[in-house]
């Protein structure tokens, strides 16, 4: 059995942040007694001086502090667990299982769940980001509640255009293609196609000319070290553009190509409940 209580240090928080037993009294709607008494029991049990008055003013000693600040955590577990409790009461969701294509910008993204945190900090969101052809039967998309996919809809859900992405043809500058003043198609025949890897088996007829990899930030730092060059979602490489580091190809058939994002809704999500509602919202702002 314990000997002190998350009642009695939840009161000795107050103490301290408040600077007095009657404000804490006042805080926690108890009798100035009940918190004197509370706060010496706890002192007494743990055989330690906790608080010291200074003045008006009730303030830690040395030892106090030490011990508080170990302390502080498991009250804020304690006050997270309430809260989930509540959630629950209510009939919130605790969970929501988020799939996003890795292109989709990363600054917007985390704005997006910053901003749902906010507002239900007790719901987790769990993200799954995905290659652009990534296979259709991977388990993420049975699970996920809200999907931002290149394909319009698949067999989970239904969805509708969000945005494009812009792609643009880049190479490093030091990078022959980088110096060109017009880029043809036999120049770029010369040089690997760094590309982000695909499921898509229309794209093995290219394979012999092409580098694939993995991941988005793979591709982009092949094409920084002058492996080859590449078409990279605008926006990731922004800095590196604006810095002059990467240029953008002078092609004769055009340097952009947009690729369409859609929002998915998984399909038995009727009637929507606030929380995928709220991030619809939000991803549509």
């Amino acid at each position: 059995m314990h000997k002190t209580t998350l009642e009695q240090w939840t009161l000795l928080q107050k103490v301290v942040e408040l600077g007095s037993f009657a404000k804490a009294a006042d805080e926690t709607h108890r009798s100035q007694s009940s918190v004197s008494y509370n706060l010496a029991l706890l002192q007494e049990r743990l055989g330690v001086a906790l608080l010291v008055q200074e003045g008006r003013r009730a303030v830690l000693t040395p030892a106090g502090e030490l011990l508080l600040n170990q302390v502080k955590p498991l009250l804020k577990a304690f006050d997270w667990v309430e809260t989930r409790a509540a959630t629950l009461r209510n009939g919130m969701r605790t969970r929501l299982d988020l799939v996003v294509d890795n292109i989709f910008p990363r600054a917007r993204l985390f704005a997006i769940l910053r901003q749902f945190q906010q507002r239900y900090p007790q719901t987790q969101v769990r993200l799954t980001e995905v290659l652009e052809n990534a296979a259709n039967d991977l388990p993420v998309y049975a699970q996920a509640d809200v999907m931002v996919l290149t394909r319009r809809q698949d067999t989970t859900g239904r969805g509708e255009w969000l945005m494009n992405i812009d792609f643009v043809a880049v190479a490093h500058r030091d990078h022959p293609l980088g110096a060109a003043q017009q880029v043809s198609e036999e120049m770029l025949a010369e040089w690997p196609l760094i590309r982000i890897a695909e499921s898509d088996a229309r794209q093995n007829q290219s394979a012999q000319e092409s580098w694939t990899f993995s991941t988005i930030d793979a591709a982009i730092e092949a094409v920084q070290y002058q492996v080859g060059y590449g078409w990279l979602p605008e926006e990731r490489i922004q800095t590196l553009l604006t810095n002059g580091v990467l240029k953008v190809l002078p092609l004769s058939h055009g340097i952009r190509r947009a690729t369409p994002l859609h929002l998915i809704v998984k399909k038995d999500l009727v009637p929507l409940d606030e929380q995928v509602e709220l991030l619809l919202q939000l991803f549509k702002a």
